[in-house]
């Protein structure tokens, strides 16, 4: 099993690196074709990817951020996801 965290920014990549989880390869995009069954995935990716990672049999966690309109195209810092009280959530999905 390996986890991967795909993100692009800096603030998130801080505040994972803060969390109590062993990532195992940090990515700025993702390659599917790396991933394996019982991968685990976190982050924030386009829903069809994501649920390519659930039919490998990988797991998805969403990087969940409530992101105010002002903030929308801003980076925002580990800070701030603290206190917008980010969240990893699991997500199963698959294409109907």
């Amino acid at each position: 099993m390996t986890t991967w965290f795909i993100s692009r920014h800096l603030g998130a990549i801080e505040w994972i690196k803060k969390q109590n989880i062993q990532i195992d390869h940090f990515e700025s995009h993702l390659d599917t074709s790396l991933i394996q069954a019982d991968d685990v995935v976190i982050g924030t990716l386009p829903i069809h990817l994501a649920a390519e990672i659930c039919q490998k049999g990988a797991k998805f966690y969403f990087l969940s951020v409530n992101v105010s309109r002002g903030q929308r195209g801003t980076e925002l810092t580990c800070e701030q996801l603290t206190e917008q009280q980010c969240s990893i959530q699991p997500f199963w999905i698959e294409k109907l």
